[in-house]
């Protein structure tokens, strides 16, 4: 099932899709989280679905939320289950149960 969200702030639309699988939610287009770190500065990055991947069923990318170029993270993968597994060098694994934690709880209030 997919659910369509459209949200209306400051003369821009903000279109997100969710896919319900086994009764969690997960964000499908693309989002923007803060990661809280423990010796570096915080950073929000930025999180989108990668439509190409055919590793996982659903697979998203994670980079640098405000950079001209913006630095890789890696990427997550979820199964049909709901596990995941994180796919990069970047980020601890606290910073990687905080990006899966947002992914699978992520609800726009209106």
């Amino acid at each position: 099932m997919l659910i369509f969200l459209a949200f209306h702030n400051d003369n821009c639309k903000i279109f997100f899709t969710f896919v319900l699988m086994t009764n969690n939610a997960y964000l499908v287009n693309d989002a923007r989280a803060w990661i809280k770190r423990v010796n570096r500065p915080d950073e929000v990055i930025r999180i989108i679905l990668d439509l190409q991947s055919k590793d996982a069923p659903l697979c998203y990318l994670l980079y640098a939320a405000y950079e001209q170029e913006p630095d890789y993270f890696g990427r997550i993968l979820f199964d049909a289950q709901g596990y995941w597994i994180y796919d990069g060098e970047t980020l601890t694994i606290a910073e990687q149960e905080q990006v899966a934690k947002f992914i699978m709880n992520y609800v726009e209030t209106v």
